[in-house]
């Protein structure tokens, strides 16, 4: 009787750095069951490649160059709904977990857990079941509870989300056509209220370093050079009350 073994796990690794592309390669090709059939650095290849190796997993990289893993998430899912994307990525904070997971994720990663997690990771995705790293699963829970407690007071809608603060008279409101994500949102109303990056990390309980990157994501996105202008810009679009 021939030896019936199962098809090896197809994986396709996207992360604009080669050396840690090598190393993780390295890792899954010593495992029976998984195989890595390609790898590239940018979003839009990824996406490419997905039509030419026909992967089963695509582990990626949110940060990477011509296009991020988030828009090349939205488009796998659109184009190849079978291939399961997981997130691998050195950001904890929940706003990237529910931004990536709302785009069609299936698993969230951090790239200094174990290397038998991360396999171990791969194949619950490919059984089926989502993962998300033990270290950020809380952070997303309090992010859920306050998305649901701004649904409960009318602040967010299916179109349209209001985000207030009771010290001031700020409301921003995040329109369809804002390129900005929720978190995103939160941290340019604070701005607008004049808090420092310190005030913000507080208020938001995320860490001073998250909130630099926000804040550089948010001047990116709304091609400015500086806090003051990202405000006045989204006081001009209605993003913004004051």
């Amino acid at each position: 009787m021939t030896d019936q073994r199962p098809d090896k796990v197809k994986l396709l690794l996207a992360d604009d750095h080669q050396l840690f592309r090598e190393g993780l390669k390295r890792i899954i090709n010593m495992e029976n069951d998984l195989e890595v059939v390609g790898e590239c650095g940018d979003g839009i290849r990824v996406v490419e490649m997905c039509n030419e190796v026909h992967p089963d997993v695509v582990l990626m990289d949110i940060n990477m160059p011509i296009e991020n893993g988030v828009a090349a998430t939205t488009k796998i899912r659109d184009f190849f709904p079978d291939i399961k994307v997981i997130i691998l990525s050195i950001h904890d904070d929940e706003s990237y977990v529910f931004e990536t997971l709302r785009k069609g994720a299936t698993g969230y990663l951090l790239k200094d857990m174990e290397a038998e997690e991360l396999l171990n990771a791969v194949r619950a995705v490919v059984a089926g079941q989502a993962y998300i790293h033990p270290k950020v699963t809380g952070k997303l829970i309090n992010q859920l509870r306050r998305m649901t407690y701004l649904d409960e007071k009318g602040y967010a809608g299916e179109r349209q989300a209001a985000v207030t603060s009771e010290d001031a008279g700020v409301k921003y409101i995040h329109h369809d056509n804002s390129p900005l994500t929720r978190r995103e949102a939160e941290v340019l109303r604070l701005m607008a209220e004049g808090k420092s990056n310190k005030s913000i990390g507080e208020f938001l309980f995320i860490s001073e370093k998250t909130v630099k990157n926000h804040v550089s994501s948010i001047l990116q996105k709304m091609e400015v050079d500086d806090r003051t202008q990202a405000v006045i810009i989204s006081i001009k679009n209605g993003w913004v009350t004051l």
